[in-house]
Formats: C-alpha cells, structure tokens, sequence
C-alpha cells in the first residue's frame, strides 16, 4: 500500500518537500495521545530477544534512525512511534545554517539510493539545545546528538566550534557523535586525518565532561566509507587508544564508479553523498575491518545500504552492536521499522547464537 502511495504521490513531488510533508504527518500523528497509542502498538511491537545493551545504554533492539532525519529534534517521539530504538538527531552546528542552495535531494529510484547535499541545515546548536530541555518524552527511547562544523568557521577553528555544540548540547544526550564524514561541508572529511581528530575528539570529550555531571555521555566518531583501509585502521587504532566509546560506519559516498548505478546519468552525475543501497558492500566492508581490528573494545555502528532484515542481521554478524537506517524508509515507508524488527527476531532464532549480543562479530571472529 505505501509502494503504491509513493509512486502516485511522493516520487511525484519534489524530494525535499516529500520529506518535510511526510515530516509533518509524523508529528502531527504523535501529538495525539490515542492515534499515537495505537500507531506505536501496530508499528513498534517489542520483542524481548532484542533488547540491546550498548554505551552503557538500555534500548529496546538494536535497529535506530540515523542522523540526517531529524535535524532539529523535532520529531523524537514521532520516530519512536515508528519502531526506532534510538533516534540520531542533527547533524547540528554550533551556529544556525540553511544549508546549501536548493535543489540539494535527489532519488535514485532505480537504485533505492539517495543523493544530497544539504550542507547541514539546521537551527543551530543553541536552538536545538533550548528544545532538547524542554521536551516531555512521550515513548522512552535512546536519543544521540550528531554534532558538525558550521560552514562559515574556518578549518583552523573547527575545535572551538565543535566544543561550542558539545556545551551546548552534551548534557541533553544519551550519546554524542562527531560528524567528520558527510561530503557538503568544505574541508570537513580533512578532519578525519588522526592528526586533525585527535585534538578535536579530546576536546570535545573534555568539553563533554566539563558540562555534565552525574554521568559520562559516550563519545562516537562517524566516519565515510571512502577512507582509504590504511586510514580505517588508523582510526579505530586512535579510538581505542582515546578511549572513544564507538565508531559509526558509514556516512555517504561521493564514489559513483563501481557501484553499478542503473539511474538517469543527470541524477547519477549530481554532487553530494550518495546513500543506500549502492552503499551496501562498502560499509559492510569498512565494518568488517573496523571489528576485526578494535573487537569488543568499543562499540560499533553499522549504517549503509540497511534495506531490509538481512542487511540489519549481515552488520550485527560484521560486528554491529547497533544497526541505523534512513534512505530506506523513504522507499519503504512507516512499517520498516516493524520489518526489521520481525525478521531480526526470526533469524536469531533460527541461529546458533542464543543472545543478539553473541551474534556480534561472530563471522569476523570465525577461524580462518
């Protein structure tokens, strides 16, 4: 039914403005106490063998929203209700942006893949900050906080404006993410270099710590799946030794070669991060090296190319604790969440592992 939906509506409309009006549905669903009761039991069903431990952290699976949805922290529980175990909000900047000019969303539809660039249009960190405060949770869920570098600060001052953010936003967090990775902001991926990253990543943790009490909020680097391997190793090695809590693998591509893109060459040839399903093997890839280097030291995150159960289960075998999606559910539509979900259990109990814990890494760890 929402296939249908979407050829006759969504893949009509602009991309952008598709996504802010299904947005709007959202929110206004969750707004009301009974529609959004019912929606949630219907959409999120929980299953007891799910229930995943991570960073310290109690969620209901494994299965979350990655960053890029919600910018602005203004659908939570809305996404919730969809089946989401954790929510990513941002990417979120230290000052207020609107982004690269439109039109900066593309569909692959042929491809289930997305393209953009949108730069980091946001509100900033200050207003993002203020609602996070003011928030009633209605559904109890994970919430990370996806913090970038505002465009206009130069290269040389990216630390001060990421510890502006993390002030500002650490103690609203159940988790923190530094965003290095997404291919809109100039000279930002230069920040992934361990020379750039190890002053940026103890700053922010020191800011983190200095603005929070009571509590340590975990720490996360995410990272593009166009890291040469050698870079990769050189990450997670610095990870490890900072004492980072975990690596979100991947963000989006700007490879177009190799991926075996089947769209209009108009589309194909669109700058910005690619997303989806052409992701797939690559970040299942980067994953794969990321555990086989750091094992269970720290936690791992697999996003990229998640369509379906399979993919979900494939990342938690590669060494995934957590699984995030996003441009599937633009092609999947409200009950993929509840998919995942279903298929999930239904392999963990078809497999030898008795806990979803123990399935992680299990193919990276097997003897060769």
């Amino acid at each position: 039914m929402y296939k249908l939906f979407f050829d006759l509506v969504f893949k009509r409309m602009d991309p952008e403005q598709a996504h802010h009006l299904a947005f709007r549905w959202i929110r206004l669903v969750a707004r009301v106490p009974v529609l959004r009761t019912f929606v949630a039991a219907a959409l999120a069903p929980r299953h007891k063998e799910l229930r995943t431990e991570a960073l310290g952290l109690r969620m209901h699976g494994p299965f979350g929203l990655a960053a890029g949805f919600d910018k602005n922290a203004v659908a939570i529980d809305g996404m919730a209700m969809l089946g989401f175990d954790h929510i990513e909000i941002g990417t979120v900047t230290g000052e207020p942006q609107p982004g690269n000019p439109k039109k900066r969303l593309f569909r692959l539809v042929s491809d289930r893949a997305l393209i953009n660039r949108m730069g980091f249009n946001n509100e900033g960190s200050a207003a993002v900050s203020e609602r996070l405060a003011a928030r009633t949770p209605v559904f109890r869920t994970v919430v990370g906080v996806n913090i970038g570098k505002t465009k206009v600060v130069p290269e040389e001052e990216a630390v001060g404006d990421y510890v502006k953010s993390t002030e500002r936003l650490a103690r609203h967090a159940d988790y923190l993410v530094v965003n290095v990775s997404s291919p809109n902001t100039p000279g930002l991926r230069n920040l992934q270099a361990t020379e750039a990253l190890r002053p940026l990543l103890t700053a922010v943790r020191e800011a983190a710590d200095r603005s929070v009490t009571g509590r340590r909020v975990p720490l996360l680097v995410k990272i593009a799946p166009d890291l040469a391997d050698e870079d990769v190793d050189a990450v997670a090695d610095l990870a490890v030794e900072l004492g980072l809590d975990g690596i979100i693998a991947t963000n989006t591509t700007i490879a177009r070669e190799g991926l075996g893109l089947t769209s209009d060459p108009s589309l194909v040839k669109e700058t910005g991060g690619l997303s989806g399903a052409p992701l797939k093997a690559r970040s299942l890839e980067v994953l794969r090296r990321l555990y086989a280097r750091v094992g269970d030291r720290i936690t791992l995150v697999g996003v990229g190319g998640v369509e379906n159960a399979e993919d979900a289960w494939q990342r938690i075998l590669a060494g995934a604790t957590l699984v995030q999606g996003y441009s599937a559910f633009i092609y999947e539509g409200p009950f993929w969440g509840r998919a995942i979900h279903k298929g999930l259990a239904a392999r963990l109990r078809t497999s030898p592992y008795a806990t979803l814990a123990d399935a992680v890494g299990a193919d990276v760890r097997k003897p060769v």
